[in-house]
């Protein structure tokens, strides 16, 4: 009996293992660890991520490209950007057509179309919006049988269960009207939001910063409550600068002629904004619980915000009210792969939702990208290496990624990264021969071919100039070399060799880097933000070795961010290094970085060098009049021979960036000023599914090893005690 105990005992455990190791395989189709929860809808979605909280949602107010990637989904200005054409072009979004274009005389007398720019006192743009554009599902909007709103003037019985605006039973929408573009640019000024662009609008839109004083006298005159929340209603308000003519239509009046002003209106400062909004979040009650517009917003896009967790997650989900928008039909190059779904001509969007899961480390969403959980991905210096392989000093798709069908897409950012000189500096700043020559003879020494090489795995571009390629006024070739860093030699830039820097060196006063009169070495300054990251100091090294060739010796003066911004404000830096990225493309949003207006001591403009040169700041202004044409690209070329020639920045770098897309994505084109392309993205779901299960197959043969190892160790003790029982039955056998 008991023999027979223990042998069952022992088959039934191999039984149970084996039984259990036969349902580990049968659930072998399935993923153990995927970090996405279960499709049970067959909604179309993409998964992706996000490492910086946003923190505006308000139109009016933010200023980041983090913010925007939401924003961009669910508000919508009048224009847009074509999403295939390039150069970038714009076209209609909420407008019907272009804004059409009146210019008038200082006296309001109408103009014609080919005006001189010195008589054109005012511009006035209309713009016509399309009928029947509906904003998305809202308790703003709500209201009862007799026209009443529901929930605008909430009791504490009525917030008492609402943690989430999901959690009002009644939502409903209404039609956007031209009041709502009107009241959006009269929030421009409102005090207590501190849009971003006021400052710079007020340059442009005629009696704003008129408008800006008296909203503000005004709203210090509310009372405290009411200055607590920042709100106001503004629909009382009028100014000179918004006109609305009729239920679809309005005018924007500009100071002078501003061609660049239509690119304005493709940003989402300028999308409609519903007052019904404003007044619905300024509850005292719905504050409390952070119910407001910088966490819910209110658009028309074909995007609403469903779920905001930005310590977890972000949702984004089709918005029921958008309105028929079609993929475009031209623009698609023949060389762009369209992937396993041919977009051209079809409804948008093709998501129902968009999933954005923080991330705030780089390997695990690496990671689950290589395990198909992420459906994008952008290539950085933590995961370059795993992503690209450098051949010839260009990069190219690593093969193991290729293999598995995941595609790679570059492109030249609108963007451009620079070492500055403080122009104002009594050493390295001036205006006269001498001064030039030291400037030009530092940026030969400093190679930013090299640099580009070393800190960022060839992911960019030598400057010539300002202006990066794509924007008007780029040159290539041989015609855009700036002649005083580069010679053109075998059909291509060649930085021109230290002895010429050296030649430089000696006009400008300090042959073989000392000062001609006293003799001693030439030290300079570098004034930089440090956070105390390693690759900082490898970086700081690099910029001493380039001035060492010239036997200058160099000075890092790391600071802080709020010192840094001192020490530039009062003009304190000698030499510095900046970036910028285009707010749209054209050569202007370039160009103005140098316009002596501009300079950052005494303005705090964008103008970080504090360069003055009466020429070229009158070519500007000339520019700033001009349609694109010859005679605009003229002066641009004049304007690039001046700066070139006082060298008030080492150009630096245009940067280039790469983006991955898994073999499930449709058709991508990078885009690098538009904001609101997640519409145009398509996925197979059911080829993701399939991969995905592929390359997450549980590895079970160690399991399955383990087991049996465990059994064979199992089995000489089950077969001694077997032996002991066995002889302790015949012992009671013969007694018996």
């Amino acid at each position: 009996m008991i023999l027979y105990s223990i042998s069952t005992a022992y088959n039934r455990g191999i039984l149970s293992l084996f039984l259990g190791l036969s349902l580990c395989c049968a659930g072998c189709d399935e993923i153990w660890n995927d970090p996405n929860p279960a499709n049970q809808t067959n909604e179309v979605i993409m998964y992706t991520d996000f490492s910086e909280r946003p923190k505006f949602l308000d139109p009016a107010k933010s200023y980041a490209a983090a913010e925007s990637r939401f924003i961009g989904q669910i508000y919508e200005p009048p224009l847009q950007y074509h999403y295939l054409l390039r150069p970038y072009q714009l076209e209609p979004l909420l407008a019907t057509q272009m804004p059409s274009m009146s210019y008038y005389d200082a006296h309001n007398v109408l103009l014609a179309e080919n005006a001189e720019p010195t008589q054109i006192a005012y511009t006035v743009y209309e713009i016509t919006i399309k009928p029947g554009v509906l904003y998305q599902n809202h308790p703003a909007f709500s209201k009862n049988a007799q026209g009443e709103f529901l929930y605008h003037q909430l009791s504490q019985q009525q917030l008492h269960h609402v943690q989430e605006i999901n959690d009002f039973p009644i939502q409903q929408t209404r039609e956007v009207t031209a009041d709502d573009f009107a009241y959006q640019i009269k929030r421009l000024a409102q005090p207590a939001l501190n849009s971003p662009i006021l400052g710079l609008m007020s340059k442009h839109i005629v009696g704003l910063d008129e408008f800006s004083q008296i909203l503000f006298a005004d709203f210090n005159h509310l009372p405290e409550k009411m200055r607590e929340m920042g709100y106001m209603d503004l629909r009382p308000y009028t100014f000179p600068g918004v006109e609305v003519v009729d239920k679809y239509t309005y005018r924007i009046k500009v100071i002078g002629k501003y061609p660049q002003f239509p690119y304005w209106l493709a940003m989402n400062f300028f999308a409609p904004m519903p007052w019904e909004a404003e007044q619905f979040y300024a509850q005292e009650g719905l504050i409390k619980k952070n119910i407001i517009l910088d966490w819910y917003p209110v658009g028309t896009g074909p995007y609403v915000l469903a779920v905001n967790n930005p310590n977890r997650q972000m949702v984004l989900a089709r918005n029921p009210n958008f309105r028929a928008e079609y993929y475009p039909t031209e623009g698609m190059p023949e060389d762009v792969d369209v992937g396993l779904l041919a977009p051209a001509g079809k409804r948008l969007p093709f998501l129902d939702k968009i999933v954005f899961n923080l991330e705030k480390e780089s390997i695990p969403r690496w990671t689950k990208f290589l395990q198909g959980y992420y459906d994008l991905s952008s290539v950085g210096s933590d995961n370059f290496q795993q992503a690209m392989v450098i051949n010839n000093n260009s990069a190219s798709l690593a093969p193991e990624l290729k293999n598995k069908g995941i595609k790679v897409y570059s492109t030249i950012s609108e963007s451009i990264f620079y070492w500055g000189f403080n122009m104002l500096d009594p050493v390295v700043g001036g205006y006269e021969d001498k001064n030039r020559a030291l400037r030009q003879a530092l940026a030969i020494a400093m190679d930013t071919e090299e640099f580009i090489a070393i800190f960022l795995n060839e992911q960019g571009i030598a400057a010539q100039g300002p202006i990066p390629p794509g924007i008007e006024g780029y040159q290539s070739g041989k015609e855009g070399v700036n002649p005083y860093v580069y010679t053109w030699k075998d059909n291509q830039p060649l930085r021109l060799p230290l002895e010429h820097a050296r030649e430089l060196l000696a006009q400008a006063g300090y042959p073989d880097g000392r000062d001609a009169q006293t003799g001693e070495q030439l030290v300079l300054h570098y004034d930089v933000i440090t956070t105390g990251d390693p690759v900082e100091k490898a970086r700081f090294a690099w910029m001493q070795k380039q001035l060492n060739k010239l036997n200058i010796d160099l000075n890092i003066r790391a600071t802080d961010t709020n010192r840094f911004r001192e020490k530039m404000s009062t003009g304190y830096a000698q030499i510095f290094s900046w970036g910028w990225s285009a707010d749209y493309p054209d050569p202007e949003n370039f160009l103005f970085l140098l316009y002596g207006p501009n300079s950052r001591v005494g303005t705090e403009g964008v103008n970080s060098a504090n360069y003055q040169n009466p020429v070229y700041d009158k070519l500007y202004e000339q520019l700033q009049n001009l349609d694109a044409g010859p005679q605009k690209d003229q002066i641009i070329t004049q304007m690039l021979a001046i700066i070139r020639a006082d060298s008030p920045w080492v150009w630096g770098f245009y940067p280039q960036a790469y983006s991955l897309a898994q073999v499930w994505n449709g058709a991508l084109k990078p885009n690098e000023v538009a904001s609101n392309t997640y519409k145009y993205y398509t996925i197979d779901a059911q080829t993701r599914a399939t991969l995905r299960k592929q390359w997450n197959r549980p590895i079970l043969w160690p399991l399955l090893l383990a087991v049996l190892g465990m059994l064979l160790l199992c089995l000489p003790m089950a077969v001694v005690y077997w032996r002991k029982n066995k002889q302790v039955h015949h012992l009671r056998v013969k007694e018996e």
